[in-house]
């Protein structure tokens, strides 16, 4: 995989090829990690057409890339369309997505729509305006996969959003929601799909360097960033500083729910719960002292998917 990290003056030959071996692993463990997603969830199918939505940031230009490279080794068929919306944000520098897709060599199309104007109107000066944003993007991204056929829409959201969307909404909304990997849209006519699911930002952060992506900065509509994902963040961060592997653990949670010990009626059926003199496993933990034990005799839970980098050599 080509590099700029190696192109800094100085470097040893050995110095480039430990650099060059990494970028490489990196480049394996996404590949391994969007793989696995999109098996795991059943997001690409034979074919499909892919509407991969490219906002000019990080996370969708790493989806992209990543994404034209499984198609190479896919035992399946299907095709990739990039789009863009062109919200005609101030500044915007419109030239730089279509120069980039003309050289890869891939479909796209660039829709152009002035929901800034709208947004600038109904938002007053200094709020966030991301919400209102997203619903406009939303529905116009919604219509051009039906003008152009698309059979999935595929957004860059990472493990990281995912998380702190969860948090979000446990936090700030007092529900247990979360950003999922594969949905349905409202209208029941398009399915979404996040196939950077397992995909640490870090790692995308790290990607677009080596990858030298032509990033185009998120915050061109001057709203503030929306300070509570801010601070959601900032606490995983953190935990993950002086917690190694908690982070990995609540990531790891969210695939194992387990209804009958929560609060949801909706749910499980409490009302209509009975005793039926039949065993349930591990469905008994009212008298356990500590419920979260693991048996272990350190007390240490152990990760599960816990990313393992030997696989990456």
């Amino acid at each position: 995989m080509s590099t700029v990290l190696t192109d800094k003056p100085g470097l040893s030959a050995k110095q480039i090829e430990k650099i060059a071996y990494e970028n490489n692993k990196l480049h394996k463990r996404l590949c391994r990690q969007v793989g696995q997603a999109i098996g795991d969830f059943n997001m690409i199918e034979d074919g499909d057409k892919v509407m991969v939505c490219l906002s000019g940031g990080k996370d969708s230009y790493a989806l992209l890339d990543i994404l034209m490279t499984l198609r190479e080794r896919a035992p399946i068929n299907f095709e990739i369309v990039a789009v863009n919306l062109d919200q005609k944000q101030p500044n915007f520098p419109e030239h730089i997505l279509p120069a980039y897709l003309k050289e890869l060599g891939i479909p796209f199309h660039i829709e152009n729509q002035d929901t800034y104007s709208i947004v600038k109107r109904l938002i007053p000066e200094g709020k966030t305006t991301c919400s209102l944003c997203s619903r406009l993007r939303r529905g116009i991204l919604y219509r051009v996969a039906d003008e152009l056929g698309a059979t999935k829409i595929a957004l860059g959201h990472h493990r990281d959003d995912i998380m702190e969307t969860f948090f979000l909404n446990m936090f700030f909304g007092a529900k247990i929601k979360g950003m999922p990997p594969k949905l349905q849209s409202d209208d029941g006519k398009h399915i979404v799909i996040r196939p950077l699911a397992y995909v640490k930002e870090a790692d995308t952060e790290r990607y677009a360097k080596v990858k030298n992506f032509p990033i185009i900065p998120c915050d061109l509509c001057g709203s503030q960033e929306n300070l509570q994902r801010k601070q959601i963040k900032n606490m995983l961060r953190e935990w993950e500083k002086q917690h190694p592997g908690r982070v990995e653990n609540i990531f790891s949670s969210l695939s194992t729910v387990i209804p009958s010990h929560l609060m949801d009626r909706a749910q499980f059926d409490f009302v209509h719960l009975a005793a039926t003199g039949e065993a349930v496993p591990g469905g008994d933990i009212a008298f356990d002292e500590e419920p979260c034990s693991t048996g272990t005799v350190s007390g240490i839970i152990p990760l599960r998917n816990s990313e393992n980098d030997e696989d990456d050599n």
